[in-house]
């Protein structure tokens, strides 16, 4: 993979403990998750790795009660939600260029100890089986007053017992009988609270945000405040959510023909736009609302694989479509750090596979004007000129759906960052602007590599700028209909970089 310019400067990161790397022999050794400010020494090594943090087993259980011992718990039947060993998705996530994943069974009754005394082993299973992609354990959380929550725990000795602790103290459909005080939002909050205390905290990120919205705007089960709520009560921990959710093949039939009744992400009230949430593809909407607040919100692709569409279901593999690229070091400490701190951007179909976005004050001397990247904050004064440096590279070749798709635009979003909102319901930034549209006509190429540059004039105050493009003609992403084909409509994200000035 070429190497990109990085440009690094100092950032506000978590105190992150110790965690643990295979040695040579399979075992776990000490390795270092720093969350210290990046710097050149901490950047050294770190290339783009892709990867998946929303992956179901056949440990996402379904449930039958038996009517003859009704104060028994419901017996959990393996492979009917999820389909596919863990092996078998990593298997097949390596296959489609994968570089890391996280196996996330949602829950169920006593689930937690379903994951302790079963999943694990084969997760271990799995990392022997299939080395050359780092495995986290984590569950898809089932949340107090809300939907699915990806859970990635830290890398350890103590990742089994961990993750049980949690899942039998807060996953809203863990008790036997059925507890409706776990479904409430404060004791959402106390799980976060306890998150964020832990030595090693895990990093939990909202799933599929609007699948349950009614329209746009009109949301379900996940809303602005709430997610406002879990940002503040544990900022390193609650970090962002799924921009591009799963089930992306939902409008295909098994022998690759469009269903006109398919949805892509399973999203049928309101539909996605582009592959993308709502929460995330409104410009000047939820997402920029965060942002605007100065919040550090990022967000993530996935497969949100239980079943492949060739298989009669409606997801593709893990890789195969959607994909989150972290800036980070071939180990489990470096990848969870790059995610909790904004190292990422998000891709669909192959459409770019790396992606470089470069900040710096014109002129600067001083380390904290230098520059930096995506997830990073940069240092400016009152009427400084600000240069933006965009890299991508697009593959020249085809993508695992036989396409051969060129990014055709590229744009360079800003915002104003304004601080905390009075209406802790607010969806919208009405300072968020398309700064920048480049086109063929606007960049330069090498090879697969495309270069492009703009100059924000005599900034007057704190920005956020993040980066978007597309393989289509759309100005903006467009609701997707039903029966669409997903491999025609590919979007590419970028997390923001922060401008702060004083």
């Amino acid at each position: 993979m070429r190497s990109l310019l990085i440009w690094v400067a100092a950032t506000g990161l978590l105190n992150a403990p110790a965690a643990l790397a295979h040695d040579d022999h399979g075992g776990l050794t000490e390795a270092k998750e720093d969350g210290r400010a990046a710097s050149a020494k901490d950047a050294k090594g770190r290339k783009w790795l892709s990867g998946d943090h929303h992956i179901h087993s056949e440990f996402s259980a379904d449930y039958k009660a038996d009517p003859a011992a009704p104060d028994e718990a419901p017996k959990p039947l393996l492979g009917k939600d999820g389909r596919y060993s863990i092996a078998r998705n990593a298997q097949m996530g390596a296959s489609f260029g994968l570089n890391w994943m996280v196996s996330t069974d949602h829950g169920g009754p006593l689930h937690s100890r379903l994951n302790f005394d079963q999943a694990y082993p084969q997760l271990l299973v799995a990392r022997k089986a299939v080395p050359q992609i780092l495995i986290f354990y984590g569950m898809e959380f089932d949340t107090p007053a809300g939907d699915h929550s990806s859970m990635i725990i830290p890398f350890t000795k103590g990742e089994r017992a961990q993750l049980r602790d949690i899942e039998a103290r807060f996953s809203k459909r863990e008790a036997f009988p059925v507890d409706p005080a776990r479904d409430t939002e404060p004791r959402m909050i106390e799980a976060l609270r306890y998150m964020r205390a832990q030595q090693r905290q895990p990093v939990l990120i909202a799933n599929h945000p609007s699948r349950s919205a009614k329209d746009v705007g009109v949301y379900g089960q996940y809303t602005p405040a709430e997610f406002r709520n879990w940002n503040d009560t544990a900022p390193t921990v609650s970090v962002g959510m799924e921009g591009a959710p799963g089930h992306q093949a939902g409008a295909l039939k098994p022998d690759g023909s469009n269903d006109p009744e398919g949805a892509r992400g399973g999203y049928r009230n309101s539909p996605t736009l582009g592959g993308f949430d709502q929460m995330t593809a409104r410009l000047g909407g939820f997402w920029d609302s965060m942002l605007g607040e100065g919040r550090r919100w990022w967000i993530t692709a996935t497969s949100d694989s239980h079943s492949n569409w060739r298989d009669g279901g409606s997801d593709f593999w893990p890789g195969e479509y959607s994909k989150t690229y972290v800036h980070a070091r071939r180990d489990h400490a470096d990848v969870l750090d790059g995610l909790r701190n904004g190292r990422v951007f998000v891709t669909t179909g192959d459409l770019i596979s790396e992606l470089d976005v470069s900040v710096a004050v014109h002129g600067a001397r001083q380390a904290a004007m230098m520059g930096v990247t995506m997830g990073g904050t940069i240092m400016a004064k009152p009427g400084d000129d600000v240069e933006v440096t965009i890299r991508l590279r697009d593959p020249a070749a085809a993508n695992f759906g036989g396409f051969t798709p060129a990014v055709a635009r590229v744009d360079l979003i800003v915002g104003e960052v304004t601080g905390p909102v009075a209406d802790r319901t607010a969806d919208q930034n009405p300072t968020t602007r398309v700064e920048k549209r480049f086109t063929a006509a606007d960049w330069t190429k090498t090879g697969e590599v495309l270069t492009m540059r703009h100059t924000l004039r005599d900034l007057r105050g704190p920005v956020y700028l993040r980066v978007r493009g597309t393989n289509t003609t759309q100005a903006e992403p467009v609701p997707d209909p039903k029966g669409e084909n997903p491999w025609e409509d590919l979007w590419f994200y970028g997390n923001p970089v922060f401008v702060k000035v004083k």
